[in-house]
């Protein structure tokens, strides 16, 4: 009877321990992801940021040499690529579209995604 209860209890110890360590925060730690927040996208912090860090370079500060003449930098200069869905498709590298940064690696996932839901939330100037 002792024995049956101490397994009881072994078993009991054990099943709580794995449900314990098996939570989502535990899983979250695992993973070590970083979460990419979309829901505010802003010109002035978030786009501006990735564009400064991956685009003008070539596409900014009055430098277009080299870049078909595309310049990124200000608002009025980005929103009209951004409307007509080449910004979009160039950072995606969809097919049909020039593939940016071009002949560097891709941006980040994350920078992708906030550039599309920039656009999608009607690319303000905010």
């Amino acid at each position: 009877m002792k024995k049956r209860i101490s397994i009881v209890l072994i078993l009991s110890s054990i099943f709580l321990v794995a449900v314990i360590s098996c939570s989502k925060q535990s899983a979250d730690l695992l993973t070590n992801t970083v979460q990419c927040d979309t829901s505010r996208v802003k010109y002035a912090t978030d786009i501006t940021a990735i564009l400064q860090n991956n685009c003008y370079s070539c596409h900014g500060n009055g430098s277009t040499g080299g870049s078909g003449g595309i310049l990124l930098q200000g608002y009025s200069n980005l929103k009209k690529w951004a409307d007509n869905s080449v910004l979009i498709g160039n950072v995606t590298h969809a097919s049909g579209y020039v593939a940016m940064p071009y002949g560097l690696p891709k941006l980040s996932d994350c920078d992708i995604n906030k550039i599309v839901a920039w656009v999608h939330q009607g690319a303000l100037n905010n």
